[in-house]
């Protein structure tokens, strides 16, 4: 008889959606799922912003315990929350083909004087701009300095019901989460110019590291071209010592058979920001992550993360 496979998930609706899309893909290849359900720290503080919890893996750790304890067979993570460096005896064996990995902005209020205003930048009215994202919160700022911003936690339905009952102008959402579970406000908007968090809008299955049967499993529902782009991101905020309470983007694309690396840095107040941009051949691309993670840092990014690690702005 062929072992039913656990798969651990948060018990929000979007890592339930996440988690359910593994079991499709898994049953689509003749094998049997179950789901386990984990809550996680980050489901359980709903008030502090992520950026002060400052623990890594605040949505993955509890799972990965339950993997090393053999009481689930694999993980499924939003591939944003999973810090670079994994659990001892874990591994990231699945990768899924991508969803939407941009922002997107939704209204509260009067959804075309609030347009106008952001189309009148520095000289539009003073929003108020929710998020508890401090990458999208610094962006938000380098483009938009004289606009307020408060924090909003919770999962999306949460944070939706609390940028209605606000007084504030709009909130930043991914787009991926909104769309997965099909609550996407009518009217928001893509944020074109905000570059992502890391591996935003994928999927991650994990592991255990000496688990020969699950590793092949997930082989088979592992997407290529994700898992090369979210590398490359990855490795991109691996070389910038990046964690949640740092503001770094990136967003790696595949492009006529190269992949092309954006990247920034910001100080968390928005007023610094270093960009870099680099391409390579598909087959090639395992190192650009890293050379734009080193450029950044030759060029004033060490200064910025160490003035952000001893509380600067």
């Amino acid at each position: 008889m062929t072992q039913v496979v656990k798969i651990g998930t948060r018990d929000s609706e979007l890592a339930l959606w996440q988690a359910k899309k593994v079991q499709s893909l898994l049953q689509g290849r003749g094998i049997e799922s179950v789901l386990v359900h984990i809550k996680s720290e980050g489901d359980i503080d709903l008030s502090t912003p992520l950026y002060e919890i400052g623990v890594q893996g605040i949505f993955t750790k509890t799972l990965d315990i339950a993997l090393l304890q053999n009481r689930i067979d694999i993980a499924v993570h939003s591939f944003k929350d999973v810090p670079t460096q994994p659990a001892k005896g874990l591994i990231t064996a699945a990768v899924l083909k991508r969803d939407a990995y941009t922002d997107i902005l939704v209204f509260r209020g009067d959804r075309e004087d609030t347009l106008a205003a952001l189309d009148h930048g520095s000289d539009g009215a003073a929003l108020t701009i929710a998020t508890s994202s401090i990458r999208r919160r610094a962006q938000w700022l380098h483009r938009y300095p004289h606009h307020r911003m408060e924090n909003l936690r919770g999962n999306v339905n949460t944070r939706l019901k609390k940028l209605a009952e606000s007084n504030w102008h709009g909130a930043i959402f991914a787009a991926a989460g909104l769309e997965r579970i099909g609550i996407r406000p009518a009217g928001s908007i893509d944020l074109t110019w905000m570059l992502p968090a890391p591996a935003q809008g994928a999927v991650a299955v994990a592991c255990r590291e000496d688990d020969e049967r699950l590793k092949q499993i997930c082989a088979g529902i592992n997407d290529h071209d994700t898992a090369v782009c979210t590398g490359v991101e990855r490795d991109f905020l691996r070389t910038l010592m990046g964690g949640c309470t740092t503001p770094i983007s990136a967003l790696a694309t595949i492009e006529n058979g190269e992949v092309v690396l954006k990247g920034s840095l910001h100080s968390k107040d928005g007023r610094q920001m270093i960009g870099v941009e680099k391409r390579s051949a598909l087959s090639g691309a395992a190192g650009i992550g890293k050379e734009a993670g080193a450029e950044v840092m030759q060029r004033g990014g060490d200064i910025i993360i160490e003035s952000i690690k001893h509380g600067g702005e």
